[in-house]
């Protein structure tokens, strides 16, 4: 039987309220440094100072600036004895303070000189100048970063508890190209990700992929229209209660969210566009209420143009940066052009008629 959207839409907050009710935090887990960047970093560890000592910022001589005074090639400092090499990293000799560049001291013989003078401090590192005394390795509800992982490395820490949700896709035949946009979305999200594809469109091939026993979240991309040969959401239904298909948003319109046991899920259009919307609208505040994300960045400018909406329809409008303000480049449907080179997305409430040109609004960025 064909699928059919039920003669109403349901609001965007009513379909998201429903999605997320009894939806708990997942437990943290510990990850390898390998695995942890992007994911949401949960009891970052207290770190201790680094480097623990003083060391040589570069290869040179280890001296103590106080001894210098006067020296340079005009008149060279003859010293009693050959000064200690360091090599960068190594730990600073006691009771030196500098590190002086390989041509600064001359060595011929027994005859020692040194030309140049020094400041305490050049050429070293301090301890705890590179990581402060019980720094974290994160912030906790935040995604984890290239350069934490960095801190973390420097500090000898080999894994990071985080929070990463496990994201089941199932491709439906025909919406390959959007599942790896998605997929790709998804894991630089943090999230771990695994794609199965359905044998076929039909209800039977799809419910087949509807395993949920190794995963927090399912997503059906494609098959969520009413097409002939469109079958997600009666697969989602024979496994569990659909909350709610055909939602006021644009695009997206022929989303649905729903409950497979105690694992949420959503269906997402086959179509680029309809599917990104849905993405932000419905599936990020899952995800993040899954890894106890703080709320994501916003940045707020003027719009340079007007955004005029439908009252009782949800809508997420592209921006591009230009001139310090938002220029809106799609709202309601999007060219993939217009995804390729959006900065930011705007969620205009159903609520809501738009937004006159010069108000400021709040845009979430494309790419954190």
């Amino acid at each position: 039987m064909t699928q059919r959207l039920p003669p109403s839409l349901t609001s965007l907050d009513a379909a998201l309220a429903a999605l997320l009710l009894g939806v708990d935090p997942l437990a943290p887990a510990e990850l390898p440094l390998t695995e942890a960047v992007g994911c949401i970093a949960a009891g970052a560890p207290l770190l201790p100072p680094w480097p623990p000592r003083d060391i040589a910022a570069a290869d040179g001589w280890a001296l103590r600036a106080n001894d210098l005074v006067g020296a340079s090639a005009y008149s060279p400092l003859p010293l009693a004895t050959t000064p200690a090499w360091v090599e960068a990293g190594g730990a600073m000799p006691g009771g030196c303070d500098c590190v002086l560049d390989a041509d600064a001291v001359e060595v011929s013989g027994p005859l020692v000189q040194v030309l140049a003078e020094a400041v305490p401090g050049q050429g070293v590192r301090r301890a705890g100048s590179d990581i402060a005394d019980r720094t974290s390795a994160g912030r906790d509800g935040y995604p984890v970063s290239v350069a934490d992982l960095l801190i973390a490395r420097v500090a000898g820490v080999e894994k990071l508890s985080v929070r990463r949700p496990r994201l089941r896709i199932v491709n439906v035949p025909d919406a390959t190209a959007t599942v790896h946009v998605i997929a790709g979305i998804a894991r630089a999200a943090g999230l771990d990700v695994t794609i199965l594809t359905a044998g076929a469109r039909d209800q039977a091939s799809i419910a087949a992929m509807l395993d949920v026993s190794s995963c927090d979240v399912v997503l059906t991309i494609g098959g969520s229209g009413v097409g002939r040969q469109d079958a997600a959401i009666a697969a989602l239904a024979q496994h569990g209660d659909v909350l709610a298909h055909g939602i006021a948003l644009q695009p997206g319109r022929t989303a649905a969210v729903a409950r497979l046991g105690k694992v949420p899920a959503v269906a997402l259009p086959g179509s680029p566009d309809q599917a990104l919307a849905a993405w932000f609208a419905l599936v990020l505040p899952l995800v993040d209420r899954l890894a106890m994300r703080q709320p994501r960045r916003r940045v707020t400018l003027p719009l340079a143009r007007k955004i005029a909406s439908s009252v009782g329809i949800a809508e997420v409008a592209l921006l591009t940066e230009e001139h310090k303000a938002w220029m809106p480049i799609a709202v309601g449907e999007w060219p993939l052009q217009a995804i390729a080179r959006a900065d930011a997305w705007l969620l205009i409430s159903g609520s809501h008629e738009g937004f006159a040109a010069g108000a400021s609004v709040d845009a979430y960025l494309m790419r954190e």
